[in-house]
């Protein structure tokens, strides 16, 4: 059974003046919003262990990425990496190969 993943991307600690955020480790958390297609159900989890989350960092759209390395409930489960943001709020789009931010020309009607 696939399941769809959107992963987000966001920096706890943002209120931190920078002399407490340079002195602490900056911690990483993740929204992941989990949906089945088949019955339409979503969840949202949000996941702050770096190890859980070392297996979705530098992956494409539509890569499948187990879930045994998010825990024992997600055991057996095969996630689709299908969308996320970077830190900054822009949104991926499947189709463009690079690892950086571009500008695309679109047309009237095209999705970005």
């Amino acid at each position: 059974l696939a399941q769809a993943i959107s992963a987000q991307a966001v920096w706890s600690g943002a209120g931190q003046s920078r002399s407490d955020a340079s002195c602490q480790k900056a911690v990483i958390a993740m929204k992941l919003n989990i949906a089945n297609p088949t019955t339409g159900l979503q969840k949202v989890f949000e996941i702050d262990d770096d190890k859980k989350l070392l297996p979705f960092f530098d992956k494409r759209m539509s890569t499948e990425v187990t879930g045994d390395t998010l825990g024992d409930e997600f055991k057996g489960y095969i996630f689709r990496i299908a969308g996320g943001n970077d830190k900054q709020g822009f949104p991926m789009k499947q189709g463009i190969l690079c690892n950086h931010r571009v500008r695309l020309l679109f047309k009237k009607g095209m999705s970005c």
